[in-house]
């Protein structure tokens, strides 16, 4: 008679085997998406992303250029103190090389504060430095007598013209682009990972799990058994 409770006792064990625990339970892994949160937050520490760093390092090498050719020139005219006195202390807006050489200080001051000290995300400090150099060497080609004075009337103003262009359109496509492309993947990684947490909390602590009661025939065997054994023997 006692075939019917411990057949139930089997089942009931059978159908607790055959149910997956939580820790069975597959479940969305945001490790991917936390390495990725991660990744970003190191960049943010960091302080400047590699493309900005890449177009202030272009910035500065824009100066370095400007200031090679320059000093070359300088030379060529006869020596540099000498040349030096004429176009700094005499200066002559129509012969005169050293405003390019300033207008390459001014465009690395104001794009190295703007865009590596300030962190601007716009336009408006390139597309400023931009329409000045622009201005002053369409003016100067045309007012002053640089081309008369051999290769580098033309070498310097339309260099300095190019490479002031070239950062606009490096920061316009390049820098600006990346950056928010980059933000964006950040933000939607980020909403990925809040959403995988609030449906899937996480698998839960041992101390937080508890055994599932007995079956009523097992324990009502036990309870007979143990009336039995404290019954006194006569």
């Amino acid at each position: 008679m006692n075939r019917v409770p411990g057949d139930a006792e089997h089942a009931h064990s059978s159908s607790v085997e055959s149910c997956p625990s939580l820790r069975d339970v597959p479940s969305i892994n945001p490790a991917q998406l936390m390495a990725r949160i991660e990744s970003y937050e190191g960049r943010e520490k960091k302080g400047i992303s590699d493309v900005r760093r890449t177009f202030c390092l272009f910035v500065t090498f824009d100066l370095l250029f400007i200031t090679l050719l320059w000093i070359i020139e300088l030379n060529v005219k006869g020596g540099i103190e000498t040349t030096l006195e004429k176009e700094v202390l005499q200066y002559d807006y129509t012969s005169s090389y050293f405003d390019i050489f300033l207008l390459a200080v001014f465009r690395f001051k104001v794009l190295i504060l703007a865009y590596a000290v300030c962190r601007l995300r716009h336009w408006w400090a390139i597309a400023f430095t931009t329409a000045v150099t622009s201005a002053f060497l369409l003016a100067k080609v045309i007012i002053s007598q640089l081309f008369s004075q051999g290769a580098f009337g033309y070498v310097l103003p339309i260099i300095s013209f190019i490479l002031a262009w070239i950062e606009t359109w490096f920061l316009d496509f390049k820098v600006l682009p990346q950056e928010a492309e980059e933000e964006n993947r950040f933000l939607i990684a980020q909403d990925a990972s809040e959403r995988a947490a609030l449906l899937h909390p996480g698998v839960l602590s041992d101390g937080q799990f508890y055994s599932p009661p007995e079956s009523v025939a097992g324990s009502d065997e036990d309870s007979e058994e143990k009336q039995d054994s404290e019954k006194p023997v006569v």
